[in-house]
């Protein structure tokens, strides 16, 4: 009865304490990294609130916004979720209740809290390791899909660039295209895979062969808005620094963050810097009518997060930039706060 009522639903209700009925909530949906808005929340005058929304066709991600902090949970269908948090401590000092999968990300988060930025290698390590058990267990599932897109101080957790974790990649991979071959990760952590395989077969290569140093960088070619195409390793060929931008520009986030982007180009395009940003919109409007006043190279990827580049450079969130120097990748920057500093180290 109560299904039929309610449709086909989830809910996430809770309180956020020392919040007034002033403190807005957001409910967003991710989309291989990618967030989307669902619903916004003004939380009551003692800090309770209430959501719901439709329920997935397959297991996925959402995440509760205040601002810039979030609390991330996953959703199986008909989930019934409780958030307990702290309007001080929004996404540190939190609980989550409701099902086994939800309380085991908790657990993830809260242990990765506790990895300072200056944790040490042989600790991330051991974090990694704990991880991968847990992921063995169930491989096709929503917690192992989480973890191994997870981010850990602005860098991934499990990078497909490196060998080790590749292999715990591949085996989520594998096992969500034996098993959930119809589910919409599948085919983006099948290109983080394959794309990982690529970069791995170059480098045994002969060091010589041009081949192998062009697979290094892993090749991007997509048209700008006027048609003309661009391939990301004869622009790295042409300029000594490259900033490869993932954005999607209907974001709320993108005027600023180009804004930010203009600021650093203006400064530094006499000194080698070139701005190579590709468009993950899905609709391509939006793009071509923002690409036509930015004085860089902007090319749209009609396949959107779909794409293999994205799997590629393992893209779980926008903006993303990498800076290139020389023609090889030398950082990866997901906050902007760090940009301005970070690409100043390499002209």
């Amino acid at each position: 009865m109560l299904c039929s009522c309610t449709g086909n639903q989830f809910k996430v209700e809770g309180k956020v304490e020392g919040a007034t009925d002033s403190v807005k909530l957001i409910l967003e949906e991710s989309s291989n990294g990618m967030w989307i808005g669902l619903d916004t929340i003004t939380v009551d005058s003692d800090g309770e609130f209430s959501v719901s929304a439709e329920a997935p066709a397959y297991p996925n991600i959402y995440r509760l916004r205040m601002g810039e902090k979030a609390v991330y949970f996953p959703i199986d269908s008909l989930d019934h979720l409780t958030i307990n948090t702290k309007f001080n401590a929004f996404d540190t000092d939190f609980t989550l209740s409701g099902s086994d999968h939800a309380e085991q990300i908790m657990k993830i988060d809260k242990e990765a809290q506790g990895l300072s930025s200056n944790a040490s290698p042989a600790q991330i390590k051991a974090f990694k390791d704990k991880l991968a058990k847990e992921i063995i267990v169930d491989p096709a599932g929503i917690v192992a899909y989480y973890v191994i897109n997870k981010n850990i101080n602005g860098r991934p957790l499990f990078d497909p660039l490196d060998d080790s974790d590749l292999r715990i990649i591949g085996a989520v991979a594998n096992s969500f295209n034996s098993f959930r071959p119809n589910d919409p990760r599948t085919e983006y952590l099948v290109n983080v895979l394959l794309a990982g395989q690529q970069r791995r077969r170059a480098a045994s290569a002969p060091s010589d062969t041009i081949q192998a140093t062009e697979a290094a960088l892993i090749d991007i070619e997509l048209n700008d808005y006027t048609g003309k195409n661009f391939k990301l390793s004869e622009v790295t060929k042409q300029h000594s620094v490259v900033l490869l931008n993932f954005t999607i520009y209907d974001a709320d986030f993108s005027p600023v963050y180009n804004k930010l982007l203009n600021d650093i180009y203006t400064a530094n395009k006499s000194r080698g810097l070139e701005i190579y940003q590709v468009s993950l919109d899905p609709d391509n409007v939006t793009w071509h009518e923002a690409a036509r006043s930015l004085p860089w190279i902007t090319v749209y990827e009609p396949k959107g997060e779909y794409a293999t580049c994205v799997g590629a450079y393992a893209v779980a969130g926008v903006p993303t930039t990498f800076i290139i120097k020389n023609g090889e990748i030398v950082q990866r920057v997901e906050d902007g706060n760090n940009l301005k500093a970070a690409v100043q180290k390499y002209l």
